[in-house]
């Protein structure tokens, strides 16, 4: 019965779709006919100013003249330069606790203020009782931003004063939950890998004095082993995705529920919602499975020429997924270089040696190289074209031997960070809800009785 039951609504809604299809879709000239910026973005790329933040700071144009000039790409954290911020704690030691501790509090911690922080996260990586058991492993799925989501709003279950909002028991919210993110996806992976790929099952508990990348790496590899090197480039990894601005979509989403007066639970899993998805968390993804396709669609991989006219297929929609895109090219603000990706590339080269991955560098560097050059020539851009953090994130994960199932949680595991201060900012600063307005283009009619319409 359940299963005719399924099959009768799957006809139903097949054949229903072409109707949604037809009288949903908008012209697209009336858009330009009433002024409608489209995705909050007007036609020169620029986002509609709807709020104030000094949490983070992008750059991407300098004004000369009167006239806006594109440069090099320029991202801030509390007031510190995150080439700075990078610099400084490159070299032997971790770097996503002290740049969430600035994120959440606006300055940079003394080493007591560290060590207290460190602490603070390390005790607090625990999970209720049997909830390993009862919710990650209850329903274990491949799309791992879902089980994530999920574990988060059961946690609100677990929480007396889920509903508080008061500034003291969001930020106790917020720490729980950036504690736990690592272990939500790492056993949310090992319950999908178990139940569903039948391989063996193992669930490492966190060390207290390990760092939030090497218990990433600890928790998610059998025998628990990973390298300095390797803990160093997925901490500076998390590093540049924790905070980009208000405006990104998953920010602009946490702070327009939190307006609403929801709970934090229910604010980051719609954060989570809005991260997950081939144009937002999940666009590194997409960048690996282009150059998979890259190498098996190219003879000669040291073929500039041959490289060149895969890109040039890719932008006329004959190659990889045929959307017409170059995946890890281009970004919403930054127009010559995206820092984050300048910065992440300067630990690739490194690590791309020590993996025996040189090859696979030296294909990244030449299709960094060509992109730009052949978009300039195919498209009318009004911004310059540079990779973006993305496109070398994906190619870390892989030689980390991070499974694809993971990397947009770890861009969940960082970007909770900025989530959270934007919550806070948001909580303290906005007594309205943020509702932006639609334009209706519907047309009124009469209404007809049931009996007369037609058959």
């Amino acid at each position: 019965m359940a299963e005719f039951n399924r099959k009768m609504r799957n006809q139903f809604s097949e054949s229903y779709a072409p109707v949604c299809e037809e009288i949903d879709r908008i012209a697209q000239p009336l858009y330009d006919t009433y002024g409608v910026n489209r995705g909050l973005r007007d036609k020169n790329g620029n986002g509609v100013l709807t709020g104030l933040t000094g949490i983070s700071k992008i750059e991407a144009f300098t004004e000369k003249d009167g006239a806006k000039v594109p440069c090099e790409g320029k991202l801030w954290y509390r007031g510190y330069l995150i080439t700075d911020i990078t610099k400084g704690i490159s070299g032997n030691r971790f770097g996503y606790e002290e740049a969430a501790y600035l994120l959440l509090f606006g300055e940079l911690p003394n080493p007591e203020q560290l060590e207290q922080f460190i602490r603070v996260l390390s005790e607090s990586r625990r999970l209720p009782k049997n909830f390993t058991r009862d919710v990650i492993m209850k329903a274990p799925g491949k799309d791992l931003m879902n089980s994530i989501t999920r574990s988060v709003l059961t946690l609100a279950s677990y929480d007396r004063e889920a509903s508080d909002n008061s500034i003291a028991n969001v930020l106790n919210q917020c720490l729980d939950l950036i504690a736990v993110f690592p272990m939500l996806a790492v056993y949310g992976y090992h319950a999908y890998n178990h139940y569903l790929c039948n391989d063996s099952l193992y669930i490492h508990r966190p060390d207290p004095h390990l760092s939030t990348a090497e218990n990433i790496l600890m928790m998610l590899r059998p025998d628990r082993k990973y390298s300095a090197l390797e803990a160093e480039v997925l901490d500076m990894a998390m590093v540049l995705h924790m905070e980009h601005g208000g405006g990104n979509n998953s920010t602009f989403t946490t702070r327009v529920v939190t307006s609403a007066g929801s709970d934090t639970y229910s604010v980051i899993a719609a954060a989570l919602s809005s991260l997950k998805g081939p144009k937002h968390g999940g666009a590194n993804i997409k960048v690996v499975e282009m150059m998979h396709d890259l190498k098996k669609q190219v003879k000669d991989l040291k073929d500039e020429e041959e490289v060149r006219k895969y890109i040039s297929d890719l932008l006329d929609k004959k190659a990889f997924d045929k959307k017409g895109l170059v995946y890890g090219m281009g970004h919403a603000v930054y127009s010559i270089s995206d820092p984050r990706a300048t910065i992440l590339k300067s630990y690739v080269k490194e690590l791309a040696e020590a993996k025996h991955r040189m090859t696979d560098y030296a294909l990244y560097s030449m299709v960094e190289k060509l992109a730009p050059e052949v978009i300039s020539e195919r498209r009318k851009i009004y911004k310059g074209v540079s990779a973006n953090v993305d496109f070398y994130s994906g190619f870390v994960y892989s030689m980390l031997d991070i499974p694809v199932e993971l990397y947009t949680p770890l861009f969940a595991i960082a970007r909770i960070v900025g989530w959270s201060a934007h919550r806070i900012e948001e909580l303290i600063n906005a007594d309205k809800i943020i509702r932006p307005a639609y334009k209706s283009i519907m047309k009124e009619r009469k209404y007809t009785a049931r009996e007369k319409r037609k058959k």
